[in-house]
């Protein structure tokens, strides 16, 4: 008998967790250059799937391929019960807010903003200024030439803030180092264009740049891809892209939106999801670089040093590192 009841309370609660995972029914909508750019939505995507090869639980998702396509897809996954919604990008703000307000009881996430307030929309922000630095520091100090780029996507404030953070840091090392920059485009096309990408960089090289750091989605694989051509280094972004080609990029500007885009899953079923604004930086380890095997003979004994005592700097406050969309200026150039 004894037996017999422990079974049915065991087979009560397998139930109950099964239950439980079908009532959780999270989803995503990636923005603009897909979830496989080998950068910022490829990073979500892995964040993501470590949740549901941890949980078993499938999540639903869509891809914006037009503007027009993210309140539709928002409103449909809202519909069918999806709960939380996680919205990639900040191209999707005015989508969330809107569709936010006509499901007041479906939870709402949204990478790269801060400026939502409702109570059932939370946005992730990230201190891109500070990982920036910290790769212009390594850029300053990698460089023969005394010149480096940066190449960014969609000329908006936001790609500005790793453009000035950048400039920051490789003047720190080298005030007198010319810093190339160029923005891609000025809608969301300029996030998919590997070619315009390899070109701004290869225009770079040959004016004397030797290291060129891409903030630009899947723009930036042109970028990499440049800078091997020709025997020069790059610096990735958002996801690690050391791998990709090893010896020649430098480092990447690790921005952990794999990790927060789990935690945007993982609390929403834990029950500790909340709205408001988080904001990730080298504190929370949200931003920082890439240091692997792909990269390691690139990087001497002294420029960690340097490195690990520039990230205590900015933690400490010692070393301020502006916001560029604090008030859309930069004081370098």
């Amino acid at each position: 008998m004894k037996r017999l009841i422990s079974t049915l309370l065991l087979l009560s609660v397998v139930l109950w967790s099964a239950s439980q995972a079908m009532a959780f029914k999270p989803a995503v909508l990636f923005d603009m250059g897909g979830k496989f750019d080998k950068s910022f939505n490829e990073g979500i995507w892995n964040g993501l799937e470590k949740f549901r090869k941890e949980t078993g639980i499938k999540y639903r998702e869509f891809e914006v391929r037009q503007e027009a396509q993210r309140e539709q897809f928002l409103r449909k996954l809202a519909k069918r019960g999806s709960d939380p919604i996680l919205a990639v990008g900040f191209g999707q703000a005015s989508a969330v807010e809107k569709v936010a307000k006509e499901f007041p009881n479906t939870r709402f996430s949204i990478i790269d903003v801060n400026w939502l307030n409702a109570p059932n929309i939370q946005g992730i922000a990230f201190k891109e200024q500070e990982g920036s630095f910290l790769v212009g520091v390594l850029a300053a100090m990698k460089s023969e030439t005394g010149k480096v780029g940066f190449i960014g996507g969609m000329d908006i404030p936001l790609i500005r803030k790793f453009a000035c953070g950048y400039v920051q840091g490789v003047k720190y090392i080298n005030s007198g180092a010319t810093v190339f920059q160029k923005m891609t485009g000025t809608t969301p096309a300029a996030w998919s264009d590997p070619a315009r990408g390899a070109e701004l960089a290869k225009t770079m090289f040959d004016s004397g740049a030797d290291v060129v750091y891409a903030a630009a989605g899947s723009t930036g694989l042109g970028v990499l891809q440049s800078a091997a051509d020709n025997g020069k280094f790059s610096i990735g972004v958002d996801s690690n892209q050391n791998p990709m080609h090893p010896g020649s990029v430098l480092t990447s500007m690790l921005k952990r939106v794999d990790v927060a885009a789990y935690e945007v899953f993982k609390s929403a079923q834990d029950g500790t999801w909340k709205a408001g604004v988080k904001t990730l930086g080298l504190a929370e380890d949200g931003v920082g670089w890439a240091l692997d095997e792909n990269n390691a003979n690139l990087i001497t004994g002294a420029m960690k040093t340097k490195m690990e005592q520039v990230r205590k700097g900015i933690l400490s406050g010692k070393i301020p590192v502006h916001d560029y969309m604090s008030d859309n200026k930069c004081p370098v150039q």
